[in-house]
């Protein structure tokens, strides 16, 4: 018989061997015109030296909490694995976001090149590079899964288990500890790249467009490069290292809730076999990503969305026989708890489509409130992000519900919680495909980018724009569905971190009427709060650097507003730089000693407590900063597209500082929440047993 958990390195070196041709396919389209090579190389280098200072800081945080693991090895409060199992997860996402960067800062301005084609070149270009990063991190995560999975399983054959465990009870909880690496280097890669993104680009547009009154983009804008040096660090690097820790995580996580609830092998074969039928299908949907040329928006849209639906059907499709044949007909629930994690990832993207296009009422209202200044755009933008909460808390209770009673949660608990895992997994299963459509966007705005300062023909920037425009809908709806997919992953998490528990002799009072559960929900409910002011402030203070170098740079070098001399671009790449470095510690310090220090103090329910009320909070917390951000930026760009007075109006102005305030929003401090999440289970699930150990409230 087949051994069907063999699929996922299958899978694994599919969705790796298709990153690899499409990257050279990219690679093979020409990069234009000498002065166009020069840009592009200008936020290459950028992007490397942002990097590389944040990957030696985090080499340091890593190297540091290998020790502590190591100590607490010696001392009997954890497996021997877990600091390697640490180091391996934060290799690997760091590798996807490093790998993912340095494809779309090369595909920039093959894209504006390709645009002086067509259209449909430009958005396949763009597509194609973004796609290398979402194969990268399915690819990466599968092979990170195989690796542990199989070595794990040799390991165990020839050494004795653990009294009391079985072998594939030992190997999933072992494995739960990776996801502890891939968080801490997501939360990093978030905050740092969202910080250094939206400094660049608060400090270029409040100096450049408000101002100066100059167009976005414009070549004598000292921020205009760090400002495209930021959507690659952001919002590629980041937003790949954040799902990939999403991936692994619910993978991991229903592996071991498949064990809890007495599936044994088959428990893990659903999960990692799933996955790697969702790269074949992933693969398949890009195919079908196709434009034609003067394409409207609802058509370049649909386009992707194309993809995305014929791989979910795909998935669909497989998913039954994968579940009848390695579970068997009494467990054909778990494909319907499958079914409904797929159904609401897509009605999560429509949803904040809906919210945060230009397409739709909500953000023509925003645009309308730029009318009377920016106080209204503000006042109109807050409430459009939280109005935008209802339908996706609705949807994940939906498919919470109806995945825990489908996969048996009536007659078993752990089968109920191994059904809303396996729904998380079926959520991210078109995560190939579905971070190529999110990826693209930093793509087609770094080629609008290029187009404007290269002074191309202003038909090549009404392309570029056009995939711009399209590449915001995408980031929006992209946003939505990681932070979907968060809170599914987490709730998989924060069950198996009960389990780890339960795995060590304990149990928990979860009722509410414990206090020690109602301490630790206050406190959850706090963290995402804090957590945000946190990085708001950190924005602020780095964008203020920004405008204060750009007003210098106006200011004193002669002949740069005529256009006769050339500005200091590095200066600000390298203010942005050191502060998002700086910027970025206390919040992920705030992630990984929070519910160390509420289980310590205040016991295992507290701990318990705060990683329920973290992620309630987080989750709407993160929907309402993402769409009011999407809603704001999107409605600036209906202004500018000739509505309300068009660029330079006085409405155009006030939407430009609606943008400015929803920069953070959207790019720093809802997507870091994602992660803070999953990060505090992540380290509540490693340290389960030092706290059981340590704690001062028995």
């Amino acid at each position: 018989m087949f051994d069907l958990l063999l699929l996922a390195p299958v899978g694994s070196l599919l969705a790796l061997g298709f990153a690899a041709y499409l990257a050279v396919t990219v690679m093979k389209h020409d990069e234009g015109t000498p002065q166009m090579r020069e840009i592009a190389q200008a936020v290459k280098d950028g992007a490397a030296a942002y990097l590389r200072r944040q990957y030696s800081i985090v080499a340091i945080f890593f190297v540091v909490v290998f020790i502590i693991l190591s100590i607490l090895v010696k001392l009997g409060n954890l497996p021997a694995v877990v600091p390697y199992a640490f180091l391996s997860g934060g290799l690997f996402s760091g590798l996807c976001g490093f790998l993912g960067m340095k494809m779309a800062t090369n595909a920039s301005a093959r894209t504006t090149n390709a645009a002086q084609k067509s259209l449909n070149s430009g958005l396949r270009v763009a597509f194609s590079a973004g796609a290398v990063m979402g194969f990268l991190v399915v690819g990466f995560g599968l092979l990170d899964l195989s690796l542990w999975y199989f070595g794990l399983d040799w390991w165990y054959t020839v050494h004795p288990l653990p009294v009391g465990q079985s072998k594939i009870a030992i190997i999933t909880s072992t494995m739960l500890c990776f996801g502890m690496g891939a968080s801490s280097q997501a939360l990093f890669a978030r905050v740092g790249g969202g910080i250094f993104t939206k400094a660049a680009d608060v400090g270029a547009d409040l100096v450049g467009k408000v101002e100066a009154g100059i167009p976005e983009d414009d070549p004598r804008n000292p921020a205009v490069i760090a400002d495209n040096v930021g959507d690659n660090v952001g919002d590629v690097a980041g937003m790949g290292a954040d799902l990939y820790e999403s991936y692994v995580g619910s993978i991991v996580a229903t592996s071991a809730l498949g064990v809890a609830a007495g599936l044994g092998v088959g428990g893990v074969t659903v999960p990692m076999a799933m996955a790697a039928v969702g790269v074949l299908a992933s693969v398949i949907g890009t195919f079908f990503v196709r434009s034609k040329e003067d394409a409207s928006q609802a058509a370049l849209l649909w386009a992707l969305r194309k993809g995305i639906f014929t791989s979910a059907i795909l998935i669909l499709i497989a998913a039954f026989p994968l579940v009848k044949y390695t579970l068997g007909a009494q467990h054909m629930g778990i494909y319907w708890a499958i079914v409904s994690g797929l159904v609401a990832g897509v009605i999560l993207g429509i949803s904040t489509e809906f919210y945060t296009s230009s397409g739709y009422n909500p953000t023509k209202k925003v645009a309308d409130a730029a009318l009377t200044g920016p106080a209204t755009v503000i006042i109109s933008g807050m409430a459009v992000g939280m109005l935008s909460t209802i339908i996706p808390i609705i949807v994940v209770c939906g498919a919470i519900l109806a995945s825990y009673y489908l996969a048996g949660g009536a007659s078993s608990f752990n089968a109920g919680l191994y059904g809303v895992a396996i729904a998380a997994v079926g959520m991210l299963s078109t995560l190939g495909i579905t971070l190529a459509t999110d990826a693209y966007g930093p793509i087609a705005d770094n080629a609008g980018g290029n187009a404007e300062m290269s002074h191309l023909d202003p038909s090549v920037r009404k392309r570029t724009d056009a995939l711009d425009s399209l590449g915001n809908t995408t980031a929006a709806t992209g946003k939505g569905f990681a932070i979907g997919s968060a809170a599914l992953t987490a709730l998989a998490l924060i069950a198996a971190f009960n389990e780890q528990i339960v795995m060590f002799g304990k149990t928990l009072d979860l009722s509410l009427l414990n206090p020690r559960v109602i301490i630790g929900l206050f406190i959850g409910g706090m963290l995402p709060f804090a957590f945000c002011a946190f990085t708001m402030q950190a924005v602020g203070r780095a964008a203020s650097q920004i405008v204060v170098e750009v007003r210098r740079q106006f200011k004193e070098i002669v002949g740069l507003m005529e256009g006769k001399a050339k500005p200091d671009y590095a200066g600000c790449v390298m203010i942005a730089t050191k502060a998002a470095q700086k910027e970025m510690v206390l919040p992920a310090l705030l992630a990984i000693v929070s519910p160390i220090a509420v289980g310590l103090l205040a016991g295992l329910e507290a701990q318990a407590g705060l990683l329920i009320g973290a992620t309630v909070c987080g989750f709407v917390l993160a929907i309402m900063m993402a769409n009011s951000g999407g809603a704001w930026d999107n409605a600036k760009k209906y202004i500018e597209e000739g509505h309300h007075g068009g660029k330079g109006s006085f409405a155009h102005k006030a939407a430009v500082v609606g943008d400015t305030v929803g920069d953070p929003f959207k790019d720093t401090s809802g997507p870091s929440l994602n992660v803070l999440i999953k990060l505090m289970s992540m380290v509540s699930i490693v340290f389960a047993s030092f706290v059981i150990a340590n704690t001062l409230s028995k």
